[in-house]
């Protein structure tokens, strides 16, 4: 949790761990989920490759909707070496390298871990997912909603 400077009380923090942005809607998603967490009175913190944050920064230049933003690798030593962790999870899944990046959050995180799992192929990708996680499941690829409405029944 972080300190919420405006009252000094721990608020809930969320990661957003985002692999390569190779389907157009991880972005627009990343940044809708953002700014519902922060709605919701949840810190988001985005870790991504350099490509992926670059892409959120470019879009919400001024940070209106995104939180902080670092390096996932460095952001994936911190949760293995328990310096540092969130009370939910979200990690961006469209390959089997986005369930590589969910599998060993699962081992290293205690956090509430979504898997939230979009592209052409979400429901075959999803079912490769055999660890402990919810999972947020649409075919989406260049249209966000189908993805943004099914994150709105988990963010309830």
């Amino acid at each position: 949790m972080d300190t919420d400077t405006t009252t000094g009380e721990n608020a809930p923090t969320a990661l957003i761990l985002l692999g390569c942005p190779q389907v157009p809607v991880q972005t627009s998603v990343a940044i809708y989920l953002c700014h519902a967490l922060k709605a919701h009175g949840i810190s988001p913190t985005i870790a991504g490759t350099t490509s992926a944050r670059k892409l959120i920064d470019v879009a919400d230049p001024e940070g209106h909707y995104i939180g902080a933003s670092i390096d996932l690798d460095a952001c994936i030593a911190a949760i293995a070496e328990k310096e540092r962790d969130f009370d939910q999870v979200f990690v961006f899944v469209h390959n089997d390298g986005g369930v590589s990046y969910a599998g060993t959050i699962s081992a290293i995180s205690s956090g509430r871990l979504i898997a939230v799992v979009y592209g052409e192929h979400a429901e075959e990708v999803a079912a490769t997912i055999t660890f402990p996680c919810e999972k947020v499941v649409a075919k989406a690829v260049h249209n966000p909603m189908p993805l943004v409405h099914k994150l709105k029944e988990v963010l309830q």
